[in-house]
């Protein structure tokens, strides 16, 4: 499983700019966390094997049972789920179908792992009550293209689980902000995309914990991938994914060089990598 998940690290040379000769290298961990471990076809996914979170991390993230029936609901009515302290992940446990609205024209099909053997994750944006004023739907944020789709997808396929967590980036001030139930914990500088392959702004949720197989390569030694994608590098590979990640490079920290991806220094982003869930909120702003 640890090959894979250097393969998305590879992959991430769409939107980070990656040396090709770092590719096809046998990974090897210096990260005392690991990526996900591989689920048996069949196997009923549990959200702590499938996420294998490190110690800070496991506190900003616990599975939670569905909503409550809802006191006075209208069926079909829908409501928001999460606030600036918590948000909700929603790990898929089948192949499902994300709709445009519950039930109507159909927008992807996804497999319980994504491209990188990584556990399928939708942040979740809100809940659709059915007719018992259960949860029947729930409104996600999908990781494909165009940036910020949402889609419908069965409450039934989703385990859900509670994020304490949420990062905001600055463009315009080159910081990331790493935030605990709402309270600012620390303030990164941060590298960003060059004006001819900028960072996308826009809201976005982190969908999968990745680990270098060369912790000096042009990633550093991890990287937290997000559902976004770069706005211009749309022929590379897996579509272009945007992430925060490590770099090889310290020099280029507070600058506009990268292929739109987010660097911090290695030291620096250990530190968040071990403190934030698959399913953390992340929003780009200019």
């Amino acid at each position: 499983m640890r090959h894979a998940a250097w393969l998305i690290v590879v992959a991430l040379a769409a939107g980070c700019g990656a040396a090709a000769s770092d590719a096809g290298r046998e990974p090897r961990s210096s990260s005392p966390t690991v990526a996900a471990p591989a689920v048996a076809e069949g196997e009923e996914v549990s959200t702590r094997s499938v996420l294998e979170l490190s110690e800070g991390a496991q506190q900003s993230w616990r599975a939670v049972p569905p909503p409550r029936r809802a006191q006075g609901c209208v069926p079909g009515s829908e409501r928001k789920l999460g606030n600036r302290s918590r948000a909700f992940a929603g790990i898929v446990k089948r192949r499902v179908v994300a709709y445009r609205r519950p039930g109507g024209e159909q927008l992807r099909k996804f497999g319980r792992r994504n491209a990188n053997d990584y556990p399928m994750i939708f942040g979740v944006l809100a809940v659709v009550h059915g007719a018992d004023c259960r949860p029947a739907w729930y409104r996600v944020q999908l990781p494909i293209r165009p940036n910020g789709s949402v889609g419908y997808v069965q409450a039934s396929a989703l385990e859900l689980a509670s994020v304490r967590t949420r990062i905001a980036v600055d463009l315009s001030e080159r910081t990331l902000e790493f935030f605990r139930d709402s309270t600012l914990v620390e303030t990164f500088r941060t590298a960003i995309g060059s004006p001819a392959t900028p960072t996308p702004i826009g809201r976005y949720y982190v969908n999968q914990r990745l680990i270098a197989g060369n912790p000096n390569g042009p990633h550093g030694p991890a990287a937290l991938g997000i559902s976004a994608f770069s706005p211009v590098l749309t022929h590379w590979t897996q579509g272009g994914p945007i992430a925060i990640h490590g770099t090889n490079d310290p020099g280029s920290i507070g600058k506009a060089t990268s292929n739109g991806c987010l660097r911090l220094r290695n030291a620096e982003l250990i530190r968040l990598y071990e403190r934030v869930p698959a399913g953390t909120p992340v929003v780009i702003r200019r």
